[in-house]
């Protein structure tokens, strides 16, 4: 049943938890729940394919995404964290936007080092990437015109300007996902040998196609990259925001953004 954004359960500093079960439409006044399309049976997407895709997603009072938003100048932006949280984006004032199912291949969702202090103290982590050989988990793309791409990112920055940068990642996989019952590996199922983590199960076979990276936008933290935990990445499958603030987070041991990540 469609709802209020204001109503959603999950408070946008316990990020990433607040991240939804199933594709979504998000506007400041309705929150409605939306029916996943047929899946298109190819390798590969562009982004011409992406926008078709997005348009056939069905929302709640039987329109269809093509029908209520115009997505011809529209592009891509991976959300990892609290740009998915309908309450954050009424603080943001975001306008009407699909959130969509992804799922992330070689690449980690992970808490940035810095503090941000604007809701409670002594502030919370949001959510960056860094590059994780045979990792796989959900996370969530929207479709934005420019200026309100710019208006999200630009949130994350708070007090402290040019933070956050919208990037084009140049390794891992983004690759569209109808299982929303996905987990990704357990903390148990990553070795480590003091230099380098290894995912000790396979990836489950795909079920959707791959999309163009160089189309898609993605929020990375620019200033201080994501917490070392003692050359180890700490993700956020494991360790929820307060767990990991209270008992892993120590200020200033961090890997810088440009170590953790290539570019286009």
């Amino acid at each position: 049943m469609a709802t209020s954004p204001r109503l959603w359960a999950n408070p946008p500093g316990n990020s990433p938890l607040p991240l939804p079960s199933k594709p979504m439409f998000f506007t400041s006044a309705e929150l409605s729940e939306m029916t996943l399309p047929d899946m298109p049976k190819t390798d590969s997407l562009d982004l011409g394919g992406l926008k078709e895709y997005v348009g056939k997603f069905t929302l709640e009072n039987g329109k269809m995404v093509k029908d209520v938003i115009d997505l011809e100048k529209r592009r891509p932006l991976l959300i990892v964290g609290e740009l998915a949280n309908p309450y954050r984006l009424c603080d943001i004032m975001a306008p009407d936007m699909p959130i969509i199912p992804v799922r992330l291949e070689g690449i980690c969702r992970t808490w940035a080092d810095n503090l941000d202090a604007r809701d409670i103290q002594p502030g919370i982590h949001h959510v960056t990437l860094a590059r994780s050989p045979g990792w796989w988990e959900r996370s969530f793309i929207t479709l934005l015109e420019l200026p309100d791409m710019k208006k999200l990112v630009a949130w994350l920055d708070g007090s402290l300007s040019n933070t956050w940068a919208p990037k084009r990642l140049a390794e891992g996989v983004i690759r569209l996902e109808s299982d929303m019952g996905l987990l990704p590996p357990k903390l148990e199922e990553i070795s480590w040998d003091g230099i380098e983590e290894k995912v000790e199960v396979d990836i489950p076979e795909a079920n959707g196609p791959a999309l163009d990276l160089s189309t898609i936008m993605v929020p990375i933290n620019t200033r201080s990259g994501c917490y070392n935990s003692r050359g180890r990445v700490i993700r956020c499958a494991h360790y929820p925001q307060t767990e990991f603030h209270d008992n892993l987070f120590r200020r200033g041991s961090s890997f810088k953004w440009n170590q953790i990540l290539d570019f286009l």
